[in-house]
């Protein structure tokens, strides 16, 4: 019986350790394949972990600092390390994240890939750690964290991490051979560094536009955006100007304190969505009516209504029905630079 029992414990860490190699494989191959697409055959310094390693860095994943972020230490370094539901689908989206990360690694609105474990049925992230946490903590009014109470984000930052946030994208749009969509921008895609710098995160959901083409098929892979943009709704596909009606949504929210689809201060029907109401009722509407009243509480004066103004036309652009009537972002980006210059 001893020996049965002897043999079946080694046939099972035998037979474990078999998983776990064939899915080092299969994911390993998957990141391989993507980054060379991804970055240009370049090499990029993503680490090996075990999960062992990554089990004990988190306390076996139980310091959570927000969606599925857990704070780590590694090595003396601390980590955000991001654990995910085993599905195919998602181990794609997954590797995606990792490789278009590693792509985008240079720009300082980036949240940086540390490494990663390919040897769990979907693999495990590791990215800097960002001290300030989640974007959505600081800025939506019902979510208000206690530790942020006494802290609403002023205009200034607001509008700093806005035109930051912008030329990431920008970047992501211009700067490589092959136009990248990220198709998931919001609050909670955006992380704070401990003096509040921005770090765009989750590209989980993002595509790479076809050599020669414009746009690109969503095959329905719009989940982490939210909500789906008027041309996804109409044609199933996506292309730069996609990019731009989140953005557009993210910046009605940095001015209102509002989530889009939980809508709490506003008197309106709460089956609209924010941007479904501002453009009914934007114009001619009084804009202390419409800002997050922390921003008026701490600021004021005619240049700030300068700025709040020019923001809120921006936004409602951005977020035209017609995609060929929103700006790009690089036209985005540069329109925030001159609206900061607004205030002295």
């Amino acid at each position: 019986m001893r020996s049965w029992l002897r043999n079946n414990f080694f046939t099972r860490i035998k037979e474990r350790e078999e998983r776990e190699r064939l899915a080092f494989f299969k994911n390993g191959s998957k990141l391989l394949e993507k980054l060379i697409v991804s970055c240009n055959g370049k090499p990029i310094p993503i680490r090996s972990f075990s999960a062992q390693q990554l089990c004990l860095a988190t306390n076996n994943y139980n310091n959570h600092c927000g969606i599925r972020w857990c704070k780590g230490s590694l090595e003396g370094r601390v980590v955000f390390v991001r654990q995910f539901p085993n599905s195919k689908i998602l181990t794609d989206c997954v590797i995606n994240d990792l490789a278009i990360s590693a792509k985008m690694c240079a720009h300082s609105n980036v949240l940086k890939p540390i490494g990663c474990c390919l040897n769990t049925p979907c693999p495990i992230l590791v990215y800097e750690f960002a001290a300030n946490g989640i974007l959505s903590d600081r800025i939506y009014a019902s979510r208000v964290t206690q530790r942020y109470h006494d802290q609403s984000m002023a205009w200034a930052s607001r509008l700093k991490i806005g035109r930051q946030i912008a030329h990431a994208i920008s970047y992501l749009h211009t700067g490589f051979s092959r136009p990248v969509i990220h198709m998931g921008i919001h609050m909670d895609s955006i992380l704070l560094d401990e003096h509040d710098v921005p770090k765009l995160s989750n590209f989980l959901a993002s595509r790479l536009i076809p050599e020669g083409e414009t746009d690109v098929e969503t095959n329905g892979n719009v989940w982490y955006s939210r909500f789906k943009t008027p041309e996804i709704k109409a044609t199933g596909k996506a292309t730069e100007k996609t990019d731009v009606y989140y953005f557009g949504n993210l910046l009605l929210e940095l001015l209102t304190g509002e989530d889009s689809y939980n809508i709490t201060q506003l008197t309106i029907d709460k089956k609209s969505s924010l941007i479904a109401y501002m453009h009914t009722r934007a114009e001619g509407y009084c804009i202390n009516k419409i800002v997050d009243p922390t921003i008026l509480v701490a600021e004021g004066g005619a240049s700030l209504e300068l700025q709040l103004q020019a923001v809120l036309q921006l936004a409602l652009t951005c977020t035209e029905e017609d995609p060929l009537k929103r700006p790009t972002m690089v036209d985005v980006t540069k329109a925030l630079r001159r609206i900061e210059r607004l205030v002295p």
